[in-house]
């Protein structure tokens, strides 16, 4: 291969900004667009500028230059890689030695070493949100509308999420010519590698507005607020995530919006604990009506009184069991069951005609 100079058209004493003129010049005039262009070219002095267009990579390069491509370290000598074994870097198995975040997988790959990744254009959709909604256990009775303030990224309208000013197009990337992707020189150690990599320019889209929008810069989406309304269905419980399709952050571009997770918090009640979609409550009675029995009122979530039948002689801590008086099932037909402790009421304070009635019902044995 030719050296990168060369294929620029430069001297090694060249400034930063005459490679930049050089490979402006010769990018227009071999772009494979263009009549009498030539992609290999064009290809040769993308990657050539990819380094001398860096100054790190360009100090590299005059220091170590393209080492791989012959096997060669510093000075010319072999560095004796001959019966090593690749394989096991290809295949993420590089025994004891500790690379840091260097991903060797990939550089062998691209020397030919294992299998090359399969290369994919990063996706334009919008970002998945997740909030949490307090409700009322009064509120899990009937589907509830509630709705939510949102800091998010929406479509920006001057543009229509396209990211180009009016009347301009959206063009290919000059840089990658639409792959998405560059090449890129990487250092470890002596050792300096070509490595495949996302293209700066356009984001590894592949393409970039003529004109980027004076609003949203190029992306089609900006941060703001706003008011969605989120229907909570009846039998929803605590700890339950409701999906919202397309209620999420805005794609980049058109792309398509991200969805919104809804967490349920439910309040706890004062009087009523859920387990499951049955709730459980605590009745306090008199002495009296526990002994001769009859009726009571219960209070409800729907606002509603309950009468409850008691037996006569009950004792503290019976339970009873009000079918169908508890939640709704989620997504299904019927409801839970409401169970009602009672608790009887010793008299701490009484009177002296009920002193004198318990006195006598003493006597009698009771």
């Amino acid at each position: 291969m030719s050296d990168y100079y060369q294929t620029l058209g430069v001297n090694k004493t060249a400034s930063q900004e005459e490679v930049k003129q050089a490979y402006r010049k010769l990018a227009h005039q071999y772009h494979p667009d263009k009549k009498g262009g030539d992609e290999k070219k064009f290809k040769e002095i993308n990657e050539a500028y990819q380094v001398l267009g860096n100054k790190e990579k360009r100090a590299q390069y005059d220091q170590y230059g393209r080492v791989f491509e012959g096997a060669a370290g510093p000075g010319g000598a072999s560095n004796g890689f001959g019966g090593f074994d690749f394989s096991s870097f290809a295949n993420g198995q590089g025994g004891n030695f500790d690379f840091g975040d260097f991903d060797l997988g990939d550089i062998f790959s691209n020397l030919g070493f294992g299998a090359r990744p399969q290369k994919r254009k990063p996706k334009n959709k919008g970002q998945d949100l997740q909030v949490d909604i307090a409700i009322d256990l009064k509120d899990t009775l009937k589907d509830v509308a509630k709705k939510i303030n949102l800091s998010k990224m929406v479509k920006c309208i001057r543009c229509d999420g396209t990211g180009a000013e009016a009347g301009s197009k959206i063009k290919e990337c000059f840089s990658c010519r639409s792959t998405g992707w560059v090449q890129q020189m990487k250092k470890m150690g002596p050792l300096t590698f070509s490595q495949e990599a996302v293209c700066p320019e356009c984001k590894g889209e592949g393409k970039i507005p003529e004109r980027p929008c004076n609003v949203c810069g190029g992306e089609g989406r900006i941060k703001q607020q706003e008011e969605i309304e989120v229907v909570i269905p009846a039998g929803v419980d605590s700890g339950q995530a409701l999906r919202v399709e397309g209620a999420g952050g805005a794609g980049k571009r058109g792309g398509a919006a991200g969805d919104l997770y809804v967490k349920i918090v439910i309040k706890p009640h004062p009087i009523f604990e859920r387990k499951g979609d049955d709730l459980f409550a605590v009745a306090n009675i008199p002495f009296s009506l526990a002994t001769l029995g009859g009726e009571t009122d219960l209070d409800s979530l729907e606002n509603k009184k309950l009468s409850l039948k008691i037996p006569a002689g009950v004792e503290s801590g019976k339970i009873f069991r009000l079918a169908g008086k508890g939640i709704p099932h989620f997504a299904s037909w019927g409801k839970g069951d409401l169970y009602v402790e009672l608790q009887v009421i010793t008299p701490k304070k009484l009177t002296k005609e009920q002193k004198k009635i318990l006195e006598e019902l003493k006597k009698e044995g009771l």
